[in-house]
């Protein structure tokens, strides 16, 4: 009977060392990736922010003559972009050091950069663009007024990011001071931006070194060792001391545990009633009230100890084998094993706390054993009525709960409505206000499950009692024992309803944010930045999904009779080159009918792609194109189109012939695409569009399409996260409904029995069990997914109704697959105490009942 109680405890307690261990290993990656920037060095030295410090301005040969000092590097970080003949690949370079020890990555084959022209790059791009040591490659250099250029410099070693100090970025390259320099757009490398040198010290002599480094750096300075840099990094992930992600993976944790203690309490509940007789003999003997409650409670401790023990042991094999096995170098954490007293004290208090907790209530009802009921029949059916007290705080916390998120509503839909717009700190108060009502009213709902959740029990066997004798005898045992059954469907519920708000509130955000999308842009994708050329459109072209697309060539202006939004700036606008209103309507989602795009004839939109609000272009405009001292000036055309670009408020379109004549001078290309690619193949498109356009640099990919694809991935992704979390709550109730079954199988030996004898077949006293399994969890599921979308919808109007209007959907595959695996557990639930009912035969049980 204490297995399934046990093996409750062995999971939450397992649940939590897995926490607290994988916390321990985030902190430990998270100093390796913070000090990898140092290489070896012992120290780093940061100038004042408030100061333009340059790798000139940090004296780097007068430091390295310092006695002491044995190494120096200036912290010089940029942005690359390498070419070769397989390719372009973008990423990042440092500057090289005295030492390659002092360098953040490591050399794994040649050297780092000696001389000028010179470049180290990573492994992984040396794969990709087949490069080796002695290879050249072209780096793009910065941008000038006569254009973009690149240098070719030749590999002398290959990189390798060990210590994930450029996770991100798939490593870093290493470059000689020129091509630092060339690429930044500085005339040499003494006026390259730097406000950082790490240092190598000589330990004996490191007091005085520091004092002769402090002098000759800028004043304002600060002066960390590589321990104290660590020890901030890990605090930034911290609130007074404590892993934020760490605390929030414990709320999953405690959850789990609280979800336990309710089995436990079942357990220990039926326990003491099947122990009454024995409880009333000791009674007579002279055992006191105390002993008998101490007796309860020593086995509730004993139990948790040994099954926390079981847990934090199955936590750190869990965890060893994920660090042993990388499987967390997907999340750019350098995996190592940290053991520490926190994870085996927590998890043991934890564990055998909550056992001991959930087990007081059935210590009270053993003192309350008389020593005349080791004379009476046991009767194990329970019949107290829920305390008056329990009622009490219920239907407080189930107003208070209503009131505040009514009230949070209330306040929302006022706002949107032509009332008072909320700022962001009374905003804040009414979101809070509406998640603590949710919290309030679901709390309310679990206190009073001994009130309601009987009851909606009772109408689910009555559903059940219409497919014959099974049906009615499960039907029945539920209504036998409604504390327990409450108990065991609260378990449940809890887990469900989170798993259904998630779903439903994720179901729904990315609903409300399709709908703002595909209602505020007017092009299904836009590649815009850079110059793209007419090859990487047709490659475009060629993309399966794509219907159509327009290359046009862009020039920044502004309008100074319009002003930006709050503030006395000179409206900023993007001209965009068409050849007619012909070639835009083949793009554009608007309705183009009457439109001109001539030489004098521009196109303006009605809102602003920011915010929405309506926009005053004057009848005729004048425009001043950024970079040229001559302004244009263009009558203006009002059309209904949205967004175009995520970069300007507005973007007007303009005959390109403005272009060719020398009006407006290209500053870059707008790629814009129609698809008609289906609602599924949608991701497969924009996957194909970024391949087509990889070579082209420093283009960006946004529209709806684009947006909606990133919105769902993280969407996605954390509802994943979320829903495993939750996972483990879920899996405990069901422990729970299978120790119900099994606790209800003990108690009805007799009954078994007499149901056997007097023809109830194997088979329908399995199906009842079945149907009692099915029942349980099926209403409670279907509750907690009734919750769950009315929370999920609740917090999806909270968050959406300012800036759009939501919309109310439901996650259904996720809601059926939730109740499908509650059936099936269920079902598998009710397998191992049926064969034990039925395995007894009916003589036998009646002798021993």
């Amino acid at each position: 009977m204490l297995i399934p109680a046990g093996i409750a405890i062995l999971i939450g307690t397992a649940f939590i060392a897995c926490t607290l261990l994988f916390g321990n290993t985030m902190n430990d990656s998270l100093r390796t990736q913070m000090t990898a920037q140092f290489g070896d060095a012992d120290y780093v030295a940061t100038v004042d922010s408030s100061k333009d410090a340059t790798v000139g301005s940090l004296n780097m040969d007068e430091l390295s003559g310092v006695d002491g000092v044995t190494g120096v590097r200036a912290d010089v970080t940029e942005s690359v972009r390498l070419v070769s003949d397989e390719g372009g690949v973008s990423g990042v370079m440092v500057s090289t050091a005295t030492q390659s020890s002092l360098l953040p990555v490591t050399i794994i084959s040649g050297s780092q950069p000696t001389g000028d022209g010179q470049i180290a790059v990573p492994d992984s791009v040396a794969r990709q663009l087949k490069l080796k040591v002695g290879s050249s490659v072209s780096v793009d250099l910065a941008y000038t007024g006569s254009g973009s250029s690149s240098k070719s410099v030749k590999v002398t070693g290959i990189t390798k990011d060990n210590a994930g100090a450029f996770t991100y970025y798939g490593g870093a390259s290493v470059a000689s001071d020129d091509v630092i320099a060339a690429v930044g757009g500085f005339a040499g490398v003494d006026e390259v931006p730097s406000s950082a040198v790490y240092l190598t010290v000589d330990s004996s002599k490191a007091d005085s070194a520091i004092a002769s480094v402090k002098k000759i750096l800028p004043s304002g300075t600060t002066i960390t060792t590589r321990q104290a840099a660590a020890d901030k990094a890990v605090d930034s992930l911290s609130s007074s001391g404590v892993n934020v992600t760490t605390m929030f993976l414990m709320c999953f944790g405690i959850l789990a545990m609280v979800v336990a203690a309710l089995v436990i309490a079942n357990t220990f509940q039926v326990l003491v009633a099947q122990r009454r007789r024995t409880l009333a003999l000791l009674r007579t003997i002279g055992a006191t009230t105390g002993q008998l409650y101490r007796s309860v409670l020593v086995e509730a401790f004993t139990l948790g100890l040994i099954a926390s023990a079981l847990g934090i042991g199955a936590g750190i094999g869990i965890m060893a084998i994920v660090c042993g096995t990388g499987a967390l170098s997907s999340m750019g954490l350098t995996a190592r094993f940290v053991l520490s007293p926190s994870a085996i004290i927590v998890p043991i208090l934890f564990g055998v706390i909550m056992t001991v907790l959930a087990s007081i209530g059935s210590a009270r009802s053993a003192t309350a054993v008389t020593p005349l009921e080791a004379l009476r029949p046991i009767e194990l059916t329970e019949t107290r009525k829920s305390g008056r007290g329990r009622k009490v705080v219920g239907l407080l916390s189930l107003f208070l709960g209503l009131a505040l998120a009514v009230w949070g509503f209330w306040s929302v839909w006022r706002s949107v409505n032509g009332g008072s717009e909320l700022d962001q700190n009374m905003y804040s108060v009414v979101l809070l206000s509406a998640i603590a009502g949710c919290a309030f009213t679901f709390l309310g709902l679990a206190v009073l499950a001994i009130s309601w959740m009987p009851q909606a029990m009772r109408l689910g066997g009555w559903i059940a009692s219409a497919f014959g004798p099974s049906g009615k005898i499960a039907a029945a045992n539920i209504r036998r024992n409604p504390r327990r059954v409450a108990a065991t469907g609260t378990a449940l519920l809890i887990g469900v309803t989170l798993v259904s708000c998630i779903a439903t509130g994720a179901q729904s955000s990315k609903a409300t944010m399709a709908e703002r999308l595909d209602s505020g842009y007017s092009v299904d994708v836009v590649a815009e930045g850079g110059s793209i050329s007419d090859a990487a459109r047709s490659k475009v072209d060629a993309v399966d999904g794509v219907k159509t697309s327009v290359l046009a060539p862009t020039a920044v202006a502004t309008i100074p009779s319009m002003k930006q939004a709050g503030t006395d700036a000179d409206f900023q606008v993007l001209l965009v080159g068409v050849k007619d209103s012909g070639t835009l309507s083949s793009v554009i989602h608007s309705n183009l009918k009457g439109a001109t795009i001539s030489d004098g004839m521009s196109l303006v939109p009605q809102y602003s792609g920011w915010t929405g609000k309506e926009l005053s272009f004057p009848k005729i405009m004048s425009v001043n194109p950024e970079g040229s001292s001559t302004s244009i000036k263009l009558a203006t055309q009002r059309v209904d189109y949205r967004q175009v670009s995520s970069n300007y408020p507005a973007v007007v379109f303009v005959d390109s012939a403005l272009f060719d004549n020398g009006s407006l001078t290209k500053s870059g290309n707008l790629l814009m695409v129609r698809l008609n690619a289906s609602q599924d193949a949608l991701s497969t498109t924009l996957e194909g569009i970024q391949k087509a356009l990889g070579s082209q640099s420093g283009v960006s990919v946004t529209g709806p399409v684009a947006e909606r694809h990133q919105w769902e991935t993280t969407i996605n992704s954390m509802m994943a996260i979320l829903v495993g979390l939750l996972a483990v709550a879920v899996l405990i109730a069901l422990i729970g409904v299978a120790n119900t079954l099994s606790l209800s199988v003990i108690e009805r030996t007799r009954e078994s029995a007499t149901l056997r004898a007097i023809g109830m077949t194997r088979g329908q006293l399995r199906r009842s069990l079945a149907v009692e399994a099915l029942v349980i969890s099926l209403v409670s599921g279907v509750a907690g997914v009734l919750l769950g979308m009315v929370f999920g919808w609740l917090g999806t109007y909270m968050v959406f109704a300012t800036i759009s209007t939501p919309v109310m959907s439901v996650d259904w595959t996720m809601t059926i697959t939730v109740l499908l695996v509650a059936a099936l557990a269920a079902v598998l639930a009710s397998v191992i105490p049926a064969r034990r009912a039925v395995s007894t035969p009916p003589v036998r049980a009646l002798a021993e009942a």
